[in-house]
Order: C-alpha cells, then structure tokens, then sequence
C-alpha cells in the first residue's frame, strides 16, 4: 500500500458515492455515473480492483414511487429504498456493461460487519466477485435496516467494507474537496489540510455536520471513517465529486485531503488476528501440512490431525505443530462439530461429509498468523 497522495499503484480501491452527486430531483444523473465508470475502468485497465459503495436507493426511489419531498416515515424510506435499490443496480449494470463488465450488488447492515461469521460472508463474495473480474456495488439494506441496525451513513460502511477488503484506499467523493480548519461556507478564514498523517482531537474539532438535503453523512462521519479506515493500513481521501470524471481529475492532482493508513492492509488485519481476538479452539496439524504453511499455503482439512475445543466459524483458534506446540493463530472456516468431521479429509470430500459445498480450505493464508520462529525453522 503506498502512503503517498496519489491513487497511482493502488492495488484495490474502494469509491464512496454519496446520493447528491448520484441523484437530482429524484432523477438518476446519467452522465455523471458513465464519466465515473469511465474513471474506474482506467483504473482497472492500469490493473488495479475497483469497489463501489453507493447511496442513492431511497432518493431514487422516492422519486419513481413519487413520494412528497421532506423527512419521510421508516415505512416510506424502506419502500423508496426497496423501489430504488433495483433502479440503482440497473443503473449500475448498464454503465459497466458499456465496458462489458459485470456489476455484482451486496446490500449490507451493521452486524454483516461486525458479526464475524456474516463478515467472512461478506468478504468472500467481495474477493470472489473481484477475482471474477466483476464490480462490487454495495449500499446498506436501506428496504429491511432500522435504527438499531444501522449504519446511517456510507462513510463509515465505506471504510469498514475498505477494511473487509483488505484496500489500499478509500476515495470518498464529497460535496466539498476535503477538510478545511472550519466549514468554509461559514469561515472565509478555513485553511484546507492536504494530508492529516494522525486524527489528534483537534482534527476531529474541525468536523462540520450535513451538507445537502440528500447527505445523512457530514464531515465527521468523514474523520470516524478515516479513524476506521487507516488504522487498518488503508489510505483515505476526501475529494469533490461534483465535477464529471472525479478520479480521473483526483489522480492527475485534484485537490483532497489524504489520511494516509497506519500500516499495510495485509499487516494490519494479521496484527489484529494475532494480537487482538481471543482463540476459542485450537487445529494441530501433521508434518505435511506444517511445510505448506511455511510455503505460504492455506491450511486443508487434510492436514489436520486434532481438533479441540468448541468454535464457531470465523473464531480465532491457536494452530499447533504435531508435537502440540502454538505456531500460530487463525480465523477458522468450520464450526468445531464440522471441523472435527472433515479433519484429515480431502477437500473433495467436504460436501458429501457436511451436507453442503464448504470451504475448501480450514484457515485460509489471508487469515492466518504464523510465528516467526516457526518460519524460520525454529520450531
């Protein structure tokens, strides 16, 4: 991941669309979504992934269901947004079909990101559609979300499907082009930050509230998705969105102000898996199946030898070497019971002994933490 204030080398991108710059009057602003898709297309075709996380469902609905203008009841906001979110993907699927690319729709709530196991979910079919060659457009599930729920704002779902994914950086498109001192429309005086390299207190200070009829999100929802974001290693931008081809002007040195991440995705997500969740279990394995690991190789069901304690998918289990010695740790892909049956299996057999086509791996290389004496050889 590069620190720098560039989206140039950006292995995967997150973009973050807010319902002002997507919808006027109710009405799908056309040209703007096609010069963006454009934008993004550049950036796949330089060879990085693009992500889409995108409002707009309930103010595209509300003008197709022809709803009056003004705060409108949960009831209403959930019809709109279930009449929106099919207008939404259409729209969507149209412009990257121009490009003969496929768009793949995710609607999330809160607990699809913090619930682990909806979380590995969610970010298996995010890695699968991008290996696919696909875009992901993702919105919160405005038609079935209620307070309790809820997110509330994109920003903050941004930089946590940013942190899902694994991103290099978050490019969330505003209505202004970064972060000033103080609200610029209200203080001639603001000074723009083009970099802020730690949110201190006086950082989060400087946050304004709402800017538009359309935007739930103001500045602030801005800092607590940069505070998200880069303390899971990705790089984060605010910019405007309001000219046509934004990413395009945004990587040619459009103004923004950049929150570079604090380490790298990858080292970020292994830092939390090794030092922050509390194993529920634990997976020895056999001779064969510690060399792959060295090699950099997921672990299979057929290399393990001893499963022990109870866990459900997506827990934190300590992984030991056949003398029963901790080399590790790693999010698991099987409840205990299920683990336990597929252990020592081939990956082949997965289905035919659960009753469904799991995983074929037990921990997968991106979820899993070895020591370091372990790779050196010394264990």
């Amino acid at each position: 991941m590069s620190a720098s204030r560039s989206l140039a080398d950006q292995g995967r991108i997150v973009v973050k669309i807010g319902s002002a710059l997507l919808v006027e009057g109710g009405e799908l602003k056309r040209a703007w979504l096609d010069a963006l898709i454009d934008d993004l297309v550049s950036l796949k075709k330089a060879g990085a992934e693009a992500i889409i996380v995108s409002s707009g469902s309930i103010a595209l609905g509300r003008g197709i269901l022809g709803l009056p203008k003004g705060p409108l009841r949960l009831e209403e906001s959930q019809a709109a947004a279930a009449a929106g979110q099919i207008a939404l993907a259409q729209a969507y699927a149209e412009s990257l079909g121009r490009h003969a690319i496929q768009a793949g729709q995710i609607l999330l709530t809160l607990g699809d990101t913090e619930e682990r196991r909806r979380y590995l979910n969610a970010r298996a079919t995010i890695g699968t559609l991008l290996k696919l060659g696909a875009v992901p457009i993702i919105n919160e599930n405005d038609s079935v979300a209620t307070s309790e729920i809820r997110y509330g704002d994109n920003d903050r779902l941004a930089a946590r499907v940013a942190t899902m994914a694994s991103a290099d950086c978050l490019v969330l498109l505003s209505d202004i082009d970064g972060l000033y001192t103080a609200p610029p429309h209200d203080n001639p005086d603001a000074v723009f930050l083009p970099e802020v390299p730690r949110i201190t207190a006086e950082i989060e200070a400087m946050a304004g509230s709402a800017g538009s009829e359309l935007s739930r999100g103001g500045m602030k929802t801005k800092i607590d998705a940069a505070k998200i974001a880069t303390a899971a290693g990705t790089s984060m931008v605010i910019t405007s969105g309001k000219p046509l081809n934004p990413l395009t002007k945004l990587a040619k040195g459009a103004r923004g102000t950049w929150f570079p991440g604090l380490d790298s995705p990858a080292n970020a997500r292994k830092a939390w898996i090794g030092g922050h969740l509390e194993p529920r279990g634990e997976i020895q394995l056999d001779p064969g199946a510690l060399k792959a690991l060295k090699s950099g190789k997921s672990l299979l069901p057929a290399g393990v030898t001893a499963v022990i304690g109870s866990f459900s998918r997506g827990d934190a289990v300590t992984v030991l070497d056949s003398d029963g010695r901790n080399i590790g740790r790693g999010l698991v892909a099987y409840d205990h019971d299920e683990a336990r049956m597929i252990a020592g299996r081939n990956s082949r057999e997965i289905e035919a002994i659960v009753g469904y086509p799991g995983r074929a791996e037990m921990i997968h290389r991106d979820d899993l933490v070895l020591d370091d004496a372990f790779l050196a050889g010394n264990r």
